[in-house]
């Protein structure tokens, strides 16, 4: 049985930051993974948008043995070395240290409109993020996906396919995996933004109501995300009842409820460890040339630096 070490919980909850694991940072003797940078154009999902798909491929991948599938929405908020989370880093550690199969990074930008001057008409990201219906993830599987797969041998395994997101792209992850687990059952959302879904959080009446699907399913919250202490549009509370309709209808989850506000130091501290759990069966390796795991070691350190001045509107996450 692992044993926690102990740490003091920080007595104020607004001003929270977590400090970056091993994981999260070059290590030397890992080798970097390859980053190719594609711009898409003319979508027939979303007509009119264009945006930038980074793909990363750790050193490890093999042309002769399909690689898993891990497609991050905010795409080079997600993936930016010197960022918040680090995506890139994180899979070049865990797949080099065989804490994760080999797996290919996907960074998805949202679409733009380049042809509107007015910026807040620009953005798209809401739009696709929010929705609760199948159009995004038709979007990944027809016109993201295939570009991948034309230059790297793809499993089709939906057991080694994931999804990741933070705020609008944490529900947007959950909406991809709910529609198509025949293709993503995999799905790792921080500080999701539920609250903010049109029509409401559809998904406690839906996990209730639907059979269980073959998903696994990591969640963060924060104690101080928007609204915490408000009766409606409560980030924190539909969070909690989206954990709370999981564990009810006997799904394979895992919620880390933080401190802090909407910003995603705890998203980028978190991420190493939500992939390890979510492929736990996926990847043995010899305990004793593992890194120890960022997350029960690290202590908060000094105030959190919030970048998103206003996470509930378009482009809250670049």
């Amino acid at each position: 049985m692992p044993t926690v070490p102990f740490r003091p919980l920080p007595v104020e909850l607004d001003d929270v930051r977590y400090a970056l694991g091993p994981d999260s940072r070059r290590r030397p003797g890992v080798p970097p993974g390859e980053t190719v940078e594609l711009r898409l154009a003319d979508s027939a999902v979303y007509p009119g948008t264009t945006r930038t798909v980074w793909i990363h491929v750790p050193a490890a991948y093999d042309t002769a043995r399909p690689a898993g599938l891990l497609v991050f929405q905010d795409g080079w908020w997600y993936l930016d070395p010197d960022g918040d989370v680090r995506g890139g880093i994180v899979l070049d550690n865990l797949v080099h240290d065989g804490r994760l199969p080999v797996m290919i990074g996907v960074f998805v930008d949202p679409g733009v409109f380049e042809d509107r001057a007015d910026p807040a008409e620009r953005k798209n990201r809401n739009t696709e993020y929010d929705a609760a219906d199948d159009r995004y993830v038709t979007f990944l599987l027809t016109e993201v996906v295939p570009e991948v797969r034309r230059r790297y041998a793809v499993t089709d395994d939906p057991d080694r396919w994931g999804v990741v997101g933070g705020s609008s792209g944490g529900n947007c992850a959950f909406t991809a995996a709910w529609h198509r687990p025949d293709r993503f059952r995999r799905v790792v959302g921080f500080l999701s933004s539920f609250a903010q879904m049109p029509g409401g959080n559809p998904y406690p009446a839906a996990l209730a109501g639907e059979p269980r699907k073959p998903l696994r399913i990591f969640l963060q919250a924060g104690h101080r995300d928007l609204g915490w202490d408000r009766p409606e549009r409560n980030w924190l509370a539909e969070n909690l009842r989206v954990a709370a309709a999981l564990a009810e209808a006997g799904y394979d989850f895992r919620l880390v409820l933080g401190d802090g506000g909407h910003n995603p130091n705890h998203a980028g501290v978190l991420l190493p460890d939500a992939l390890r759990w979510a492929w736990r069966d996926a990847a043995p390796s010899d305990p004793a040339t593992r890194p120890p795991s960022a997350l029960p070691s690290d202590p908060p350190s000094g105030p959190a630096t919030d970048p998103t001045t206003d996470p509930t509107t378009e482009g809250a996450h670049r």
